[in-house]
């Protein structure tokens, strides 16, 4: 055996392949300011990180505002953003863009690239270039990482998240764009078949559209105890307690939610309580609801909770509801899964690749109250144990995942991701 610091030693150093450069660019990135948004572009990373195959610097981009003034809400919090922080051991940086009113949906892929390209530059002029760029969310943001990509003669590879597919690509002016930076890209993501059609359907080039699901972080969602954390958590111990994660927003479906607990209440559960983690502008409207539905009591407003904390809210719960309209890849029905509750979605984006199995939960065809209580009822009588939905969930792991996006990033950066790489 060749010892530490021989000839033989530093020549295999010298043969080992160095790790692949990736630029990671979204503004769907958490911060010290915003430490929940886009945690699953953190999360995707992390795990490829874990590799060893790759290093990456983010670039997340956050718009332009002059005050860090709390009445501000969000643009305040865009102003308190750090220029740069490193999280996790990543270096993130956030240049700033200008968010033009009225205009910005369709100028903000320019103004996005122009605001980041000094940023890019001067990690290029540091001796920190890379070897492709991975943009989340396809506009405005893969838009601009598509010109960043031409700018600097870079290979890319864009993922779509869900609604700038699905609901930004109905304007015109954003969807000649998408179909331009498709163009641009080795390669086009969705996290989910379904995603992965809509994306077709738009006219995004079919031989580049590639399906990478997300996984979930088995070590971070784990299977509590449900009576321990019940007890920990001030929660009831001998009720029903039903769970909805996530912004506070119409499309979202507290309301709906909020609709199938009266339902609930009125018959086969009438000592169910809702338990709403999150925030967003739809609270207040569905506090007034539950207030007319008489079911003001039974629902536990419990604001937002740290990404790590949420097992212990998952193992609590006896089940998740997701009433959405609108979906890409839902990260939170595995991680309920993974922390041994079931769910009950409704019939959108990649929730029925997720819900396979009855062990699984229940997909609720009709996104009206009734349907999902009466779908919700039936999965209580059913008592899964909650060992067989965390066994479920454990098929969602990262391994998969990291490894096919390896497959993509080598073919995309020799540029042969043609047909022969359809199926990575």
């Amino acid at each position: 055996m060749a010892a530490a610091g021989s000839p033989a030693t530093a020549d295999l150093r010298a043969a080992a392949p160095r790790p692949l450069r990736v630029l990671l660019f979204s503004t769907l990135f958490p911060s010290e300011s915003r430490p929940l948004h886009g945690v699953f572009v953190e999360t995707r990373l992390r795990e490829l990180l874990k590799t060893g195959a790759v290093e990456a610097e983010v670039v997340a981009p956050v718009p332009w505002f002059p005050s860090r003034d709390p009445r501000w809400g969000d643009r305040a919090r865009f102003a308190a953003t750090p220029d740069v922080e490193t999280r996790h051991g990543v270096r993130i940086h956030h240049p700033r863009y200008l968010l033009l009113p009225k205009v910005g949906m369709s100028t903000a892929p320019l103004t996005l690239a122009l605001g980041a390209l000094s940023v890019v530059r001067r990690l290029q002029a540091e001796g920190r270039d890379f070897d492709l760029i991975d943009a989340h969310y396809y506009y405005p943001d893969g838009v601009a990482a598509a010109l960043l990509a031409r700018w600097l003669d870079k290979p890319l590879l864009i993922t779509a998240r869900g609604s700038d597919v699905n609901l930004i690509a109905e304007h015109a002016v954003p969807l000649r764009w998408m179909r331009w930076a498709a163009r641009q890209a080795g390669a086009s993501i969705g996290v989910s078949a379904a995603l992965v059609r809509r994306m077709a359907a738009i006219g995004l080039p079919d031989d580049r559209l590639h399906v990478v699901r997300n996984g979930v972080d088995l070590e971070r969602f784990v299977a509590h105890d449900p009576a321990a954390m019940r007890a920990e958590l001030g929660l009831p111990a001998d009720v029903p307690l039903l769970l909805t994660v996530g912004n506070i927003h119409e499309h979202k479906g507290q309301r709906l939610a909020i609709e199938a607990l009266a339902v609930l209440r009125g018959g086969a559960r009438p000592q169910a309580r809702l338990l709403v983690i999150g925030a967003g502008p739809d609270e207040a409207h569905c506090r007034r609801l539950a207030e007319r539905l008489g079911v003001a009591e039974a629902v536990h407003w419990i604001g937002q909770v740290p990404n790590i904390e949420l097992s212990r809210w998952y193992s609590a719960a006896d089940a998740l509801i997701l009433a959405s309209s609108r979906e890409g890849w839902p990260n939170v029905l595995l991680e309920a899964m993974a922390c041994g509750a079931p769910v009950v979605a409704s019939d959108v984006g990649g929730v029925r690749e997720i819900v396979q199995q009855p062990v699984a939960g229940r997909v609720v065809a009709t996104r009206e109250a009734p349907a999902f209580a009466a779908a919700l009822a039936d999965l209580l009588d059913a008592a899964v144990p909650r060992p067989a939905v965390r066994a479920y969930a454990a098929d969602f792991g990262w391994d998969h995942t990291s490894q096919t996006q390896l497959g993509l990033f080598a073919r995309v950066r020799g540029g042969a991701c043609n047909e022969a790489c359809a199926h990575a």
